[in-house]
């Protein structure tokens, strides 16, 4: 599966905003005693993970950035590396090939928005090979299902279980995880005997914040229509009604994320 550039690069100030600090600051100070770092970054999109956290990273920084989206990949490849530090892209079908991703020189993985778009399945395989190499994860901004938008309408609740129902369809991974990835993913870690980090990370959307709320909500009514269980007539209803909020500047949304950083430890 693949985003539009456009779509990602309107939600990356968000993103940036939502990141839980103290997730951050435990990646940072793992590494900083460390004349260098490698770090690979998984579905590394338009390179929104290295804008974010480079700047919190002490030791030279050696990025490589895995995408399968080619497009994506060459605006990601363009980002200012890191100072004496390197950016690498590399052209991957991660549903295939995230061992391969992981091979030679790695200090420290890092994805955003991926795991609740992957399966049980590829998130065992991301614990295990990340086990057996005794690399440290560090996971933002994944989805948790919980949304909640102001003011309340009267369907809320069911457009949003629709999205949380979409979610779980297979998203090129096999069927997803969706919002219960991130309790999985905590659990599996731990099961490998890596210490964890976590902290929310959720979107923060103030009435000002016009653009991005009609996208999401455009896009949670496709979700649901998809789906089924609310009627068509009513998710146009529902639509013409909260994108009216947004419109008058009455509109503002939460919607829950999770971070986390799974380091290991001598317990296995």
């Amino acid at each position: 599966m693949s985003f539009a550039a456009e779509w990602l690069t309107l939600r990356e100030p968000y993103d940036l905003a939502a990141r839980n600090g103290e997730v951050a600051a435990a990646v940072a100070d793992s590494i900083a005693d460390q004349p260098s770092v490698a770090i690979v970054d998984l579905a590394c999109g338009t390179g929104s993970t290295l804008r974010a956290l480079s700047p919190c990273l002490k030791p030279r920084q050696d990025w490589r950035l895995a995408d399968n989206d080619l497009g994506l990949l060459a605006r990601a490849a363009g980002s200012t590396p890191p100072s004496g530090g390197s950016v690498t892209p590399m052209a991957l079908d991660l549903a295939r090939d995230l061992e391969a991703a992981l091979d030679g020189a790695v200090d420290l993985v890092t994805t955003s928005a991926l795991l609740d778009l992957v399966s049980a399945e590829w998130l065992e395989r991301l614990a295990v090979e990340a086990a057996v190499r005794r690399l440290p994860v560090y996971a933002a901004l994944t989805y948790d299902g919980r949304a909640v938008l102001e003011p309340p309408d009267r369907l809320d609740e069911a457009i949003v279980a629709a999205v949380n129902r979409h979610q779980r369809l297979d998203k090129g991974f096999g069927p997803a995880l969706g919002p219960t990835a991130g309790a999985a993913a905590l659990a599996r870690f731990e099961a490998v005997g890596y210490a964890l980090v976590q902290g929310t990370s959720d979107w923060l959307f103030a009435p000002p914040d016009r653009q991005i709320q009609n996208e999401v909500l455009v896009g949670w009514a496709s979700a649901a229509r998809e789906i089924g269980g609310v009627s068509q007539g009513e998710i146009v209803d529902w639509l013409t009604r909260r994108r009216d909020h947004v419109a008058a500047g009455r509109s503002s949304m939460r919607v829950g994320h999770i971070d986390f950083f799974a380091r290991p430890t001598d317990r296995r």
